[in-house]
């Protein structure tokens, strides 16, 4: 059974930027044998519905919100867990013109650009940030910080998993030869 770890987190965050980059892309390249990655782009956003139509307000403006749509198609779309992450890490770290770094992302990963743009573009990039705002909104106790990083859907332990996520996969993780082996037990 992999640990599920779920990143609640927002595309133009400082603090998701370095665990994306730091903590998460790394980590996952030594255990993603044992460990599982969602990514939740949404944070402190608010989902707006007026005439069925649906609109964001996001922490760091138009902008974030833009970006958190193609992350959220990237994540939804790209499907080797490694490449994901990558493109996700790649974005995050210059999401200011959201668009050109999914191309310059997805280029580097030689993946079809034009399907992920299409997400953003229908109603799909839409309805799938307002479903990860769903879930971000239903977590208990609600955020506070971003990102807040749950494993196997529990948010304990916050400030420790932001420092070290391995550490935490692995005590997660359990003691089979496997966990052995990656967490040097």
């Amino acid at each position: 059974m992999k640990v599920v770890v779920t990143v609640y987190y927002e595309a133009l965050c400082p603090d998701s930027k370095y665990f994306l980059t730091k903590q998460l892309l790394p980590t996952f390249k030594i255990a993603k044998s044992i460990m599982e990655v969602k990514l939740a782009p949404y944070g402190k956003a608010k989902t707006k519905e007026h005439n069925g139509k649906i609109t964001f307000d996001c922490q760091h403006g138009p902008i974030e919100c833009q970006a958190n749509i193609y992350h959220a198609c990237a994540a939804e779309i790209i499907e080797d867990p490694l490449l994901r992450l990558e493109v996700a890490a790649c974005m995050i770290m210059d999401n200011h013109l959201p668009q050109e770094a999914m191309k310059k992302c997805t280029n580097q990963i030689n993946f079809d650009d034009s399907v992920i743009q299409n997400c953003f573009e229908s109603n799909r990039g839409v309805d799938l940030l307002k479903e990860i705002g769903e879930s971000t909104n239903s977590l208990k106790p609600p955020i506070t910080f971003i990102p807040t990083i749950t494993i196997d859907g529990s948010q304990g332990r916050q400030e420790s998993i932001l420092k070290d996520l391995l550490s935490e996969v692995c005590k997660a993780a359990g003691d089979s030869g496997e966990v052995k082996d990656i967490c040097k037990i």
